[in-house]
């Protein structure tokens, strides 16, 4: 049986897919980098909370910086490759927000610099139109692969 499509959807799955991964960038994001504020605010056990993060600072999402030297205490900030998840966990959001919840029970609303609520809007960067599925054409290129899947052998 041949492997999996080759995919980078399921590689960053992979890094940041689980639960307490988006929560901690979420929270690193909110500026809440100090492990306490991490434990409290995401709900996650300590244990897996710690693998968590090292997981994510040796992936290059997070650094760990040190904000006391007796006692020695880090605090997490988001690397570039962490702030570029930022729209990720903006578009889950008000996804959450569209499909799960009902108008008046939102947990978080968002404002962007102009005043206004941010709500995420996936654009294509060479013509700036709004994308919509109909508009995508998916060209595969890891070899033996076709968007229906694998080539005969």
């Amino acid at each position: 049986m041949k492997d999996a499509r080759p995919c980078s959807i399921a590689d960053a799955l992979a890094l940041v897919g689980e639960k307490y991964s988006l929560l901690v960038l979420r929270e690193v994001c909110l500026g809440n980098g100090r492990f306490d504020q991490l434990v409290r605010n995401i709900g996650a056990p300590r244990d897996i909370l710690a693998t968590r993060l090292r997981r994510l600072v040796d992936a290059g999402v997070l650094e760990k910086v040190a904000y006391s030297e007796r006692p020695q205490r880090f605090q997490y900030r988001p690397t570039r490759a962490g702030l570029e998840l930022e729209p990720v966990l903006m578009t889950l959001m008000a996804w959450g927000d569209r499909h799960l919840r009902e108008d008046d029970d939102r947990p978080m609303v968002v404002e962007h610099v102009c005043g206004h609520e941010m709500v995420p809007v996936v654009t294509c960067a060479a013509c700036g139109d709004q994308v919509h599925h109909d508009d995508l054409t998916a060209h595969p290129q890891a070899p033996g692969w076709t968007t229906k899947g694998p080539t005969a052998a």
